[in-house]
C-alpha cells in the first residue's frame, strides 16, 4: 500500500467515526505523523477529497489553522439526479467512471459486484472500437447512465413489500 493511499485511509476511518461526517486536521500534525512532507498531505487532500469523490475541504490558516474535511451526505433521490446529470453528464472518462463506481461502493450505494462490473462495462478494453475517444466518453456515460438506473430500480422492487 502506498503512503497516498494509507493517508487516505487514515482520513476515511475518521470521518467515518464523527457523527457529523467531518474532521479537522493540522497538516503539520498529519505530516509529522506519516513522516512525510506537508506537500504529501497537501497531495492527498487535493485529489483524494474533491467534491467528485464525494468530500468538501476547506482551511483556516494561520497559528490555529487547520482543514476541515466533510464527507458530503445526499439522500437517495438527490444523490442519483446529482449523479446523472452533474457526475456523468453527457460524458465521462474510463478513469472518472472507475473513481465514481468505487466511490459508489465504498458509501453502499451500489454493492461491490455491482461497482465492478460498472467498471468493467466501461472501461477502455470494453470500448475498445475505432472512435474518437468524445465519441467513447459519450457512450461510456449512457452505459453508467442506464446500468445506475437498473440498479436504483431494483433495489426499489427488493425493498418493496
Amino acid at each position: 500500500m502506498r503512503l497516498s493511499d494509507t493517508i487516505e485511509q487514515f482520513i476515511k476511518d475518521m470521518i467515518s467515526e464523527e457523527p457529523q461526517a467531518e474532521v479537522d486536521l493540522k497538516r503539520n500534525e498529519l505530516a509529522a505523523y506519516f513522516h512525510c512532507a506537508p506537500s504529501q498531505i497537501n497531495y492527498v487532500l487535493s485529489t483524494r477529497f474533491t467534491p467528485d469523490h464525494g468530500y468538501v475541504t476547506s482551511s483556516q490558516r494561520g497559528g490555529g489553522g487547520y482543514i476541515r474535511i466533510v464527507r458530503i451526505v445526499r439522500g437517495d433521490h438527490e444523490q442519483l439526479a446529482y449523479l446523472l446529470s452533474d457526475r456523468i453528464g453527457d460524458a465521462i472518462t474510463a478513469g472518472e467512471a472507475q473513481i465514481l463506481c468505487n466511490q459508489l461502493a465504498e458509501r453502499g450505494v451500489i454493492s461491490l459486484s455491482d461497482a465492478q462490473l460498472m467498471i468493467s462495462a466501461t472501461s477502455p478494453a470494453a470500448l475498445a472500437v475505432p472512435v474518437p475517444e468524445s465519441v467513447k466518453d459519450a457512450i461510456r456515460a449512457r452505459i453508467l447512465r442506464s446500468m445506475l438506473l437498473s440498479v436504483v430500480q431494483r433495489r426499489k422492487e427488493a425493498s418493496a413489500p
